[in-house]
C-alpha cells in the first residue's frame, strides 16, 4: 500500500510540475494552492485578489493610483499582474502603461504611509502587456479626484498581465515597497479605465494621486460611502524558475507526509 501511494504522489508531484509549466508558458495569471488551502504562487505578502463587488477607481493618466506590498522573496520582478475595468463595461485600446516601484515611507501618529523614492519605472506599449477576462459582478466606478461615485456601473472585470519585464527592479526579502499604476488612453476617450479594488487588506490604505502636480501630496484611498480603507488588486510572481522550485518543495513536503 505503501509503494501505491508513493507511486501515486510522484504522479501528483509530476502533474504538478507541468501545471507550473504550463501556468508560466501563458501571460496570464491563475493562482495556484498548496494542501492547505494557501495560494503559493506568488511572492509578495500574500495576492490582493478583485473585489467582485468591489470599485473601480479611476488610474486614467494622469491620474496614478498605488498600493503597497511586503516582498517575500528576493529577487527580480519580472512579472506584475493587477486587474482593473472599464465605467460602463466601455472598452478603448491602450496606449501605454505607466508602472513605477518606490521605496516605503512608513506611517506616523499624524500621517499615513505613501510611496518615497522612485525606485524604478516603465511604460509599456501595446504588445508588451496583455489581458483576458477574469469575471464579473456589480461593481462600482469611483474618481476620488472628484469625488463622484456611481454604483452600480459595470460588470466586466479585467485581468492584465506584464511578464518577462527587461530589465526588472529587484526586490529584497522584507521590504516594503509601492505599485504605482497609470493607464494612458488615446487622445479624446474619456478616460473610463480603472484599477480594481481588493478585499484581502494588507498595512495601510492604498493611496492616489495626480503626475504632473509635485504639490499634491499622495491621499489615502478610502470607499466614498463607508469610508473604509481600500485596497487594490494586484499580484507579484516568481519567475519561471522559482515556479517550478515551488512546484518541486510542494510535492517533496507531500511525500515527506505520505511515506
Amino acid at each position: 500500500m505503501r509503494t501505491v501511494h508513493f507511486c501515486m504522489t510522484v504522479v501528483t508531484v509530476a502533474v504538478l510540475m507541468m501545471s507550473f509549466a504550463t501556468t508560466t508558458a501563458r501571460a496570464d495569471w491563475d493562482p495556484v494552492y498548496d494542501s492547505t488551502g494557501k495560494i503559493i504562487n506568488h511572492k509578495m505578502h500574500y495576492p490582493q485578489l478583485p473585489d467582485p463587488q468591489g470599485w473601480d477607481v479611476n488610474a486614467t493618466w494622469p491620474k496614478v493610483l498605488a498600493d503597497d506590498w511586503k516582498c517575500s522573496q528576493t529577487g527580480p520582478v519580472n512579472d506584475i499582474h493587477f486587474w482593473g475595468s472599464w465605467r460602463y463595461d466601455q472598452q478603448y485600446p491602450i496606449s501605454s502603461i505607466r508602472v513605477s516601484i518606490h521605496s516605503d515611507i512608513p506611517a506616523t501618529p499624524d500621517q499615513h504611509s505613501r510611496p518615497g523614492e522612485l525606485l524604478w519605472a516603465r511604460d509599456f506599449l501595446p504588445g508588451e502587456f496583455s489581458y483576458r477576462p477574469w469575471g464579473t459582478g456589480p461593481q462600482g466606478w469611483y474618481d476620488p479626484n472628484t469625488g463622484e461615485y456611481y454604483r452600480p456601473d459595470h460588470f466586466g472585470i479585467w485581468q492584465y498581465n506584464i511578464v518577462d519585464i527587461p530589465q526588472p527592479f529587484y526586490q529584497e526579502l522584507g521590504k516594503i515597497y509601492w505599485l504605482d499604476i497609470s493607464v494612458r488612453l488615446p487622445a479624446g476617450v474619456p478616460p473610463w479605465w480603472g484599477w480594481k479594488t481588493s478585499r484581502d487588506h494588507f498595512n495601510d490604505d492604498a493611496v492616489w494621486t495626480d503626475y504632473g502636480l509635485p504639490t499634491l501630496p499622495w491621499r489615502e484611498l478610502r470607499d466614498p460611502i463607508m469610508q473604509e480603507s481600500l485596497d487594490l488588486a494586484f499580484v507579484i510572481t516568481p519567475e519561471p524558475a522559482g515556479l517550478l522550485m515551488l512546484a518541486g518543495l510542494g510535492g517533496l513536503a507531500l511525500l515527506r507526509r505520505r511515506r
